[in-house]
């Protein structure tokens, strides 16, 4: 079983090595944790729009249903989030869901979803990957069912009353990439009131030859359909639909601090509560919180770690700065359906442009970004040891006021600008991010970064 190895969010591969084989094997221990745990309910099993994916989902299902589970399948590929909110609208003992997210087509991935609808803790993956077996299915007889169902209307039912915004008179132009997110997203917008303008809403299971990621240079499209249209907004979802990268008529493609900065902003105007963010994600939203009285709570980057701070702090907002968020009332599972709406919501409110230019006013502006070093898996517990003895007390000439290790290292400077290293928990690569006040302070503390972590690599 060494090539099935739960990391981050599940387990990802290429498919040389992400065999249905080894997906059935997945899927048995998932119903050997469960049937230890002493859940009984139906168990959900879900899929992305990539080729491979409706294929291992029914193998999954099979499994799980062949140790006496009632499996529910989605009547369509789905976004991830859909499949978190159904185990917690539905009671379901939990559920697997296949994707791999953002990764090139070549890839797919699994992983198992709780049932809170929150990503799986370590305690829980590793009590999974401890029973990892080749399936052992019971009699006919004594299997359980597979049904069909829908798991998109409930999702946009509590959406729509979560938010409760009219959109009419919005324009907003979407870009699914042609993930999951085609036809739920987009239709939720509509459904609101909002007129939408569709990009690349057609499934592709190879997402026109790239990576289904909402990055800048994956969205050059967005924004020119935005000035065709005279659009209000542009959303953007992943190839699940679990993250969204939106667009302003002014700025293009935002930052998701920027982002996670202006609905929180918004979020605050009729509502009360701290924020959590990860140590990757920018003191902007300390800004705000202090100015409403509010609490931020920084946990280490991995959404379930967000997801976790959410439950112990009852959080109005968390966030990452990867484009991952949800909010209070809803599953604490990121959910880029969801935000897409939301920053609408905010959009219908106050135009997003103006909201940002009002908080760099009152807040500072912030300018943030990363870059990675090439690190083996192997590597990286011993760079962070070794990163240790050889921390400086300035960093691109700044001193260093504290030292922060809730993941890797982070340099708070007393400048109130900061620097992070830490491994990449998806990647053979070392991140490292900063955040100042300019782009040409980024740039150098990037450089700095860079210069402390590859003599190490």
């Amino acid at each position: 079983m060494d090539e099935i190895s739960f990391g981050t969010d599940g387990w990802r591969a290429t498919l040389d090595t992400f065999t249905d084989d080894r997906v059935r094997v997945v899927g048995q221990a998932v119903a050997d944790y469960l049937a230890d745990e002493g859940f009984t309910a139906p168990v959900l099993v879900g899929y992305d729009a990539r080729e491979t994916s409706p294929g291992f989902a029914e193998s999954l299902a099979e499994v799980v249903a062949g140790n006496g589970f009632d499996v529910l399948l989605p009547e369509r590929d789905c976004p991830t989030p859909l499949v978190a909110y159904a185990i917690a609208e539905r009671g379901l003992s939990g559920a697997l869901m296949v994707t791999a997210s953002h990764n090139p087509p070549e890839y797919n991935g699994v992983k198992f979803i709780p049932s809170d609808g929150a990503p799986a803790l370590p305690d829980v993956t590793d009590a999974v990957a401890e029973r990892l077996a080749e399936p052992d299915l019971l009699p006919e007889s004594e299997r359980g069912t597979i049904e069909r169902v829908d798991v998109v209307s409930p999702h946009a039912d509590h959406a729509m009353d979560l938010v409760g915004d009219d959109l009419s008179g919005l324009t907003v132009v979407y870009d699914a990439m042609h993930g999951s997110g085609r036809g739920v997203t987009d239709a939720l917008l509509e459904a609101a009131g909002a007129e939408v303008v569709r990009l690349r809403c057609e499934r592709d299971a190879d997402f026109g030859g790239i990576s289904p990621e909402p990055s800048a240079e994956n969205l050059g499209g967005l924004a020119e359909a935005m000035a065709e249209h005279d659009a209000d907004l542009g959303v953007a979802n992943d190839g699940d639909a679990d993250r969204i990268a939106i667009a302003t008529p002014d700025r293009g493609v935002l930052d998701e601090n920027l982002f996670f900065a202006a609905v929180y902003d918004y979020l605050l105007e009729s509502d009360a509560g701290p924020a959590i963010r990860t140590v990757s994600t920018t003191f902007l939203i300390d800004r705000i919180a202090e100015a409403h009285g509010e609490e931020v709570f920084e946990t280490a980057v991995g959404f379930k770690w967000v997801a976790d701070g959410m439950r112990e702090h009852d959080a109005l907002m968390g966030g990452e700065e990867s484009g991952g968020f949800s909010v209070r009332g809803h599953v604490r599972e990121k959910d880029g359906v969801l935000m897409g709406l939301l920053a609408a919501a905010a959009t219908a409110e106050e135009d997003f442009d103006a909201r940002l230019d009002r908080i760099e006013a009152e807040h500072g502006e912030i300018v943030a970004d990363k870059i990675s070093v090439a690190c083996p898996d192997s590597e990286k517990a011993r760079v962070i040891d070794e990163l240790e003895d050889v921390l400086p007390e300035t960093v691109a000439g700044r001193d260093i006021a504290k030292v922060v290790t809730l993941d890797g290292f982070k340099l708070l400077l007393e400048d109130g600008s900061w620097l992070l290293v830490r491994p990449s928990g998806t990647e053979p690569k070392m991140r490292v991010y900063a955040e100042a006040g300019s782009e040409d302070a980024v740039s150098s503390l990037l450089e700095a970064g860079r210069e402390l972590v590859e003599p190490l690599v």
